[in-house]
């Protein structure tokens, strides 16, 4: 099969992606192999690639929103079916037995293995996963629609929810990129105002088209306060003006796995007044079928650019200039 993997860390303008032919995977016990449509290409590919987050293994296959059917089973598993239409997304699989994990919280797990980062993922012809943590998928629906809900929409989520923003009251979502663009979507769904902070005409636009009813550059001011915001932009310097950005008692969560440093933070003028700074740390399987189902319910419609297997160093490029309005998708089985 076709993989694409990241042997030596390195800018992704030096193609650090490199294209190989590998065994096709067999699934374990408990596991299910899956024939990959499309993969969504996300930030953290990107920090992945350039070495941002520090290498988990020798090797590795990036991709996290894997799209794709089921076409061989480990022993022991029941569903999914060979033949059926299943994501597979970020966490690969928690231990079950920690304190975290027990509770609920496996997005906590203290042993977790994360797709396309600890264990292969989707930029390549077929992927190995657990069935437990596979998410089943409409048949109905276009697959490159899909895979940006697997992370971006899925961490979208979570962020939205710890941001305690509740319906009716104003958001507002700094940087514009695959993630927000689905949140605001849910933002407006729960009759959200939303206010934007973003540079770049391309993602200005497409947060007007979606509904923002104000739309700035990073350090504008907005014409009000708001009462949550999220943090999509990996820049620790938007960390101060957002928390300004709060109404009293209203709270920041930042969204990204990776983050450049904060500035020093003032606390009369960035915390006092109970204002809050939340991190999202991963995602749970309850919040990735939570996800789902609202993309359905409220019809959210997902903006995606195409890009074939072979050219994923070229997306993760265009995604790190800030050039791809939506998400961007690598197109992997033939017609997908």
């Amino acid at each position: 099969m076709r993989a694409l993997r990241v042997r030596r860390p390195r800018p992704a303008e030096e193609g650090p992606l490199e294209l190989g032919e590998e065994p096709r995977p067999d699934p374990g016990e408990g596991e299910v192999r899956v024939r990959v449509e499309v993969c969504g290409v996300c930030r953290t590919d990107l920090h992945v690639a350039e070495g941002d987050l520090s290498p988990q293994r020798p090797s590795v296959v990036p991709g996290h929103e894997v799209v794709g059917r089921v076409d061989a089973v480990g022993a022991g598993v029941r569903t999914p079916r060979e033949g059926d239409r299943v994501g597979i997304a970020w966490l690969h699989r928690s231990c079950g037995r920690c304190r975290f994990c027990l509770r609920g919280d496996e997005n906590l797990c203290v042993a977790p293995r994360f797709t396309g980062w600890h264990a292969d993922g989707g930029y390549a012809d077929w992927a190995v996963a657990p069935a437990e943590f596979v998410y089943p998928l409409p048949e109905r629906a276009e697959p490159a629609s899909l895979a940006p809900l697997l992370c971006a929409g899925i961490i979208g989520w979570r962020a939205y929810v710890r941001s305690g923003v509740q319906p009716g009251e104003r958001l507002g979502i700094f940087g514009f990129g695959g993630s927000a663009h689905i949140v605001i979507q849910i933002a407006r769904h729960f009759g959200n105002e939303v206010y934007v902070w973003s540079r770049g005409e391309r993602h200005q636009a497409l947060a007007r088209e979606l509904g923002a009813a104000w739309v700035g550059e990073g350090g504008a001011s907005a014409p009000g306060p708001v009462q949550g915001a999220i943090l999509f932009a990996p820049a620790g310097e938007l960390v101060p003006p957002a928390l300004e950005a709060l109404d009293r008692g209203g709270a920041l969560a930042v969204a990204g796995i990776h983050l450049s440093a904060i500035p020093p933070l003032d606390y009369r003028r960035h915390l006092f007044e109970e204002r809050a700074l939340r991190s999202v740390t991963a995602n749970t399987r309850a919040d990735g079928r939570a996800l789902l189902a609202l993309a359905e319910e409220a019809r959210i419609a997902t903006h995606t650019v195409p890009y074939p297997l072979e050219r994923a160093n070229e997306a993760l490029v265009d995604l790190k200039r800030d050039r791809i309005r939506g998400a961007a998708v690598l197109h992997v089985a033939p017609g997908a």
